[in-house]
């Protein structure tokens, strides 16, 4: 079915009411690299029993955490087959600490529908309110769907970020494990472009490769603990685009430039020559 944006964007997908636990909270942590010492307090506070501390990108998994199917790009004007599909970027905007524990209900919509010739880019925003109607967070992510332009759309701005021409203020290891993304995957995405060797070829990769979302998260992280103390209460918002494939096992390199309000941010694969990872990382605090 070709993408049709005149019923795509504006349209509203059914609300989602979910519930999330401390436990939920520790596993994603886990997923996303804390905890690597356990010898480190900084680390342990991610995975404690009762009140956990929240990293802000646990939002963008909480509504779909307990999902144990296949994602599908199924929307109104848009029926995309999954091995199309890679996410194009994601950003997160708390509008205070989030919860260890709770209920809420995320309301999500398409905004914008873009036409790149070759390919097609669908973006979604969703707001999670809790029972009394108070907004807790705020997602906005793309859909990269190759194959899928030409249906006559907007082509769309890409917006890039200006990084300053001096050396970082920081520089920041990610490593990450052989089975990284078998481990996140238990937080709800269970697309088998990360787990199945034959989908993923079938995909055009040479074998599975790591979530944007294991990525993003890792590395907003990292930059937490690194830059803002752990503090992540400090987080105003954390976006990024997904520049390039990670697969299980490799290490990141992290640069930081501090601007004040705003960490400009990149992360690259050091095991393949510094190839992009994620770019237009932005992560703005409350400093």
């Amino acid at each position: 079915m070709p993408i049709d944006p005149s019923v795509a964007v504006g349209a509203e997908l059914p609300e989602s009411t979910f519930e999330w636990s401390a436990s939920d909270v520790a596993l994603y942590h886990l997923a996303v690299g804390a905890a690597a010492d356990p010898m480190d307090v900084t680390g342990l506070a991610y995975v404690d029993d009762v009140a956990p501390k929240v990293l802000p990108t646990f939002g963008a998994v909480a509504p779909s955490f307990h999902m144990t199917e296949a994602p599908k790009v199924v929307y109104p004007g848009i029926d995309i087959d999954l091995a199309k599909v890679v996410h194009g970027s994601e950003k997160v905007t708390p509008h205070g600490p989030i919860p260890a524990s709770g209920k809420a209900t995320s309301r999500t919509r398409i905004i914008e529908v873009q036409d790149k010739g070759s390919a097609a880019v669908i973006i979604l925003e969703a707001v999670v309110s809790d029972d009394a109607g108070t907004e807790l967070w705020t997602t906005e992510w793309s859909i990269f769907a190759k194959g899928e332009g030409g249906f006559g759309g907007e082509r769309g701005e890409s917006a890039k970020v200006a990084y300053p021409d001096r050396e970082p203020d920081h520089r920041l290891t990610v490593p990450t494990l052989p089975q990284q993304a078998l481990l996140y995957r238990l937080c709800g995405d269970r697309n088998p472009l990360h787990s199945d060797p034959k989908f993923a070829d079938d995909a055009g990769f040479p074998r599975p490769i790591l979530h944007g979302r294991c990525t993003h998260g890792s590395v907003c992280r990292v930059v937490t603990d690194a830059v803002l103390g752990g503090d992540v209460t400090a987080v105003r918002s954390y976006s990024a685009s997904f520049a390039g494939v990670v697969f299980p096992g490799e290490t990141l390199d992290v640069n930081v430039w501090d601007e004040g309000e705003q960490l400009l941010i990149t992360a690259t694969v050091a095991d393949r020559d510094n190839a992009p990872a994620l770019g237009n990382v932005v992560l703005t605090t409350n400093r």
